[in-house]
Protein backbone atom coordinates (compact mmCIF):
# COMPACT_ATOMS: atom_id res chain seq x y z
CA UNK A 1 0.00 0.00 0.00
CA UNK A 2 2.79 2.65 0.96
CA UNK A 3 4.52 1.63 -2.63
CA UNK A 4 1.66 2.52 -4.39
CA UNK A 5 0.99 5.95 -2.74
CA UNK A 6 4.57 6.91 -3.59
CA UNK A 7 4.18 6.03 -7.55
CA UNK A 8 1.15 8.33 -7.15
CA UNK A 9 3.21 11.34 -5.18
CA UNK A 10 2.81 13.44 -8.63
CA UNK A 11 1.11 15.99 -6.83
CA UNK A 12 -1.34 16.88 -4.02
CA UNK A 13 -4.15 15.69 -5.81
CA UNK A 14 -2.77 12.29 -7.08
CA UNK A 15 -2.12 11.63 -2.51
CA UNK A 16 -5.65 11.51 -2.09
CA UNK A 17 -6.84 8.20 -2.82
CA UNK A 18 -4.23 6.57 -0.91
CA UNK A 19 -5.74 8.91 2.44
CA UNK A 20 -8.71 7.38 1.18
CA UNK A 21 -8.16 4.18 1.16
CA UNK A 22 -5.96 3.66 4.04
CA UNK A 23 -9.38 4.64 5.54
CA UNK A 24 -10.41 0.80 5.14
CA UNK A 25 -7.68 -0.67 7.14
CA UNK A 26 -7.71 2.24 9.91
CA UNK A 27 -11.73 1.57 10.28
CA UNK A 28 -11.47 -2.64 10.31
CA UNK A 29 -8.81 -1.88 13.04
CA UNK A 30 -10.93 0.66 15.05
CA UNK A 31 -13.61 -2.05 15.00
CA UNK A 32 -11.17 -4.83 16.33
CA UNK A 33 -9.66 -2.58 18.99
CA UNK A 34 -12.86 -0.89 20.30
CA UNK A 35 -15.35 -3.81 19.70
CA UNK A 36 -14.53 -5.98 22.87
CA UNK A 37 -18.48 -7.17 23.20
CA UNK A 38 -21.47 -6.67 20.76
CA UNK A 39 -25.03 -8.43 19.00
CA UNK A 40 -25.67 -7.03 16.18
CA UNK A 41 -28.58 -8.59 13.34
CA UNK A 42 -27.63 -10.00 10.06
CA UNK A 43 -28.81 -11.20 6.47
CA UNK A 44 -26.53 -13.97 4.69
CA UNK A 45 -26.82 -14.69 1.22
CA UNK A 46 -25.31 -17.38 -0.63
CA UNK A 47 -24.11 -17.20 -4.29
CA UNK A 48 -23.34 -19.70 -6.47
CA UNK A 49 -20.14 -19.30 -9.45
CA UNK A 50 -22.51 -18.20 -11.89
CA UNK A 51 -23.82 -15.70 -9.48
CA UNK A 52 -27.46 -17.08 -8.74
CA UNK A 53 -28.62 -16.77 -5.35
CA UNK A 54 -29.01 -20.31 -3.77
CA UNK A 55 -29.13 -20.10 -0.45
CA UNK A 56 -30.90 -16.54 1.95
CA UNK A 57 -30.58 -17.09 5.82
CA UNK A 58 -31.31 -14.11 8.69
CA UNK A 59 -30.75 -14.48 12.49
CA UNK A 60 -28.65 -12.49 15.33
CA UNK A 61 -24.94 -12.63 16.61
CA UNK A 62 -23.99 -11.57 20.15
CA UNK A 63 -20.23 -11.53 21.19
CA UNK A 64 -17.44 -10.97 23.72
CA UNK A 65 -14.02 -10.86 22.91
CA UNK A 66 -11.86 -12.80 22.43
CA UNK A 67 -14.02 -16.33 21.69
CA UNK A 68 -17.38 -16.06 23.16
CA UNK A 69 -19.95 -15.80 20.56
CA UNK A 70 -23.40 -16.82 19.76
CA UNK A 71 -24.12 -17.11 15.69
CA UNK A 72 -28.15 -18.07 16.27
CA UNK A 73 -29.88 -18.62 12.99
CA UNK A 74 -33.48 -18.34 12.85
CA UNK A 75 -34.68 -18.68 9.35
CA UNK A 76 -35.47 -20.54 6.92
CA UNK A 77 -34.28 -22.91 9.85
CA UNK A 78 -32.80 -22.72 13.49
CA UNK A 79 -28.86 -23.96 14.09
CA UNK A 80 -26.99 -22.25 16.98
CA UNK A 81 -23.26 -21.58 16.83
CA UNK A 82 -21.72 -20.77 20.24
CA UNK A 83 -18.23 -20.39 21.61
CA UNK A 84 -17.20 -20.83 25.33
CA UNK A 85 -13.74 -19.31 25.15
CA UNK A 86 -12.65 -22.83 24.64
CA UNK A 87 -15.18 -24.85 22.74
CA UNK A 88 -17.50 -24.52 19.18
CA UNK A 89 -20.73 -25.87 19.62
CA UNK A 90 -22.95 -26.47 16.61
CA UNK A 91 -26.64 -27.54 17.15
CA UNK A 92 -28.96 -28.29 14.39
CA UNK A 93 -32.39 -28.41 15.88
CA UNK A 94 -33.86 -30.32 12.95
CA UNK A 95 -30.83 -33.27 12.91
CA UNK A 96 -31.08 -32.84 16.84
CA UNK A 97 -27.42 -33.02 16.58
CA UNK A 98 -24.81 -31.22 18.32
CA UNK A 99 -20.82 -30.86 16.95
CA UNK A 100 -18.30 -29.98 19.03
CA UNK A 101 -14.80 -28.80 18.59
CA UNK A 102 -12.03 -26.98 19.65
CA UNK A 103 -12.54 -23.54 19.06
CA UNK A 104 -8.88 -22.10 18.31
CA UNK A 105 -9.56 -24.79 15.46
CA UNK A 106 -12.12 -23.70 14.66
CA UNK A 107 -11.53 -19.54 14.44
CA UNK A 108 -7.80 -19.72 13.41
CA UNK A 109 -7.91 -17.37 9.93
CA UNK A 110 -11.48 -17.96 9.42
CA UNK A 111 -13.91 -14.72 9.20
CA UNK A 112 -15.38 -15.44 12.38
CA UNK A 113 -12.44 -14.66 13.73
CA UNK A 114 -12.53 -10.99 12.83
CA UNK A 115 -15.76 -10.61 14.53
CA UNK A 116 -15.02 -12.27 18.06
CA UNK A 117 -11.70 -13.61 17.83
CA UNK A 118 -8.33 -12.13 19.06
CA UNK A 119 -7.57 -8.64 18.64
CA UNK A 120 -4.05 -9.47 16.70
CA UNK A 121 -6.27 -10.08 13.46
CA UNK A 122 -3.02 -8.98 11.55
CA UNK A 123 -1.28 -12.58 12.98
CA UNK A 124 -3.92 -14.25 11.18
CA UNK A 125 -4.74 -11.66 7.69
CA UNK A 126 -3.08 -9.69 5.12
CA UNK A 127 -5.07 -6.06 4.98
CA UNK A 128 -5.43 -4.62 1.93
CA UNK A 129 -7.36 -1.19 1.61
CA UNK A 130 -9.71 -0.98 -1.15
CA UNK A 131 -11.88 1.98 -2.81
CA UNK A 132 -14.60 3.10 -1.17
CA UNK A 133 -17.99 1.77 -2.71
CA UNK A 134 -21.68 2.38 -1.54
CA UNK A 135 -21.22 4.94 1.39
CA UNK A 136 -18.64 2.48 2.93
CA UNK A 137 -14.85 1.96 3.18
CA UNK A 138 -13.30 -1.59 2.49
CA UNK A 139 -10.30 -3.75 3.04
CA UNK A 140 -9.65 -6.62 1.64
CA UNK A 141 -8.60 -9.52 4.33
CA UNK A 142 -6.52 -12.32 2.86
CA UNK A 143 -6.17 -15.25 5.33
CA UNK A 144 -2.30 -16.38 5.87
CA UNK A 145 -3.33 -20.26 6.21
CA UNK A 146 -4.57 -21.22 2.72
CA UNK A 147 -6.41 -24.63 4.07
CA UNK A 148 -9.41 -22.66 5.24
CA UNK A 149 -12.64 -22.19 3.14
CA UNK A 150 -12.14 -19.03 1.88
CA UNK A 151 -9.50 -17.22 -0.38
CA UNK A 152 -10.45 -13.85 0.95
CA UNK A 153 -12.93 -11.80 2.62
CA UNK A 154 -14.20 -7.88 1.71
CA UNK A 155 -15.37 -5.87 4.66
CA UNK A 156 -17.51 -2.93 4.45
CA UNK A 157 -17.65 -0.12 7.14
CA UNK A 158 -18.84 2.60 8.23
CA UNK A 159 -18.03 4.91 11.48
CA UNK A 160 -15.57 1.82 12.61
CA UNK A 161 -18.74 -0.84 12.03
CA UNK A 162 -18.86 -3.63 10.52
CA UNK A 163 -22.25 -3.28 7.56
CA UNK A 164 -20.71 -6.02 5.09
CA UNK A 165 -18.96 -9.00 4.67
CA UNK A 166 -18.27 -11.26 1.28
CA UNK A 167 -16.57 -14.30 1.22
CA UNK A 168 -15.15 -15.69 -1.69
CA UNK A 169 -13.99 -19.73 -1.86
CA UNK A 170 -12.10 -21.25 -3.74
CA UNK A 171 -14.90 -22.44 -5.68
CA UNK A 172 -16.10 -19.58 -7.06
CA UNK A 173 -18.74 -19.41 -4.56
CA UNK A 174 -19.71 -16.06 -2.81
CA UNK A 175 -21.39 -15.43 0.27
CA UNK A 176 -22.51 -11.73 1.35
CA UNK A 177 -23.38 -10.91 5.45
CA UNK A 178 -24.77 -7.63 6.04
CA UNK A 179 -25.45 -6.28 9.40
CA UNK A 180 -28.00 -4.24 11.14
CA UNK A 181 -28.51 -3.09 14.46
CA UNK A 182 -25.03 -2.90 15.82
CA UNK A 183 -24.68 -2.01 19.53
CA UNK A 184 -21.04 -1.95 20.76
CA UNK A 185 -20.59 -2.55 23.90
CA UNK A 186 -22.78 -4.85 24.68
CA UNK A 187 -23.83 -6.23 28.06
CA UNK A 188 -24.39 -9.99 28.85
CA UNK A 189 -24.88 -12.50 31.69
CA UNK A 190 -22.07 -14.37 32.77
CA UNK A 191 -23.82 -17.74 31.41
CA UNK A 192 -24.74 -16.00 28.35
CA UNK A 193 -22.26 -17.92 26.40
CA UNK A 194 -22.24 -21.32 28.07
CA UNK A 195 -24.14 -24.33 26.16
CA UNK A 196 -25.60 -26.78 27.26
CA UNK A 197 -26.44 -30.52 25.11
CA UNK A 198 -30.28 -30.59 24.74
CA UNK A 199 -31.97 -33.67 26.20
CA UNK A 200 -32.33 -36.55 22.77
CA UNK A 201 -29.56 -34.65 20.86
CA UNK A 202 -26.93 -36.86 19.36
CA UNK A 203 -22.99 -34.95 20.42
CA UNK A 204 -20.39 -35.43 17.91
CA UNK A 205 -16.64 -34.74 18.80
CA UNK A 206 -14.43 -33.46 16.37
Amino acid sequence: MRIKCIRLLVGMIAVLPCLVLAGGIEELQKFVSFSATGQATFIQRVYDNAGVLVQESSGDIKFSRPGKFKWHYLEPYEQLLVGDGEFLWVYDKDLQQVTQMSLDRALGSSPAALLYGSKDIESYFGLEALSPQGGLVWVRVIPYEESGMFERIEIGLSSSMVKKMTLYDYFGQRTIIEFDRFVVPSNFSADEFRFEVPENADLVTQ
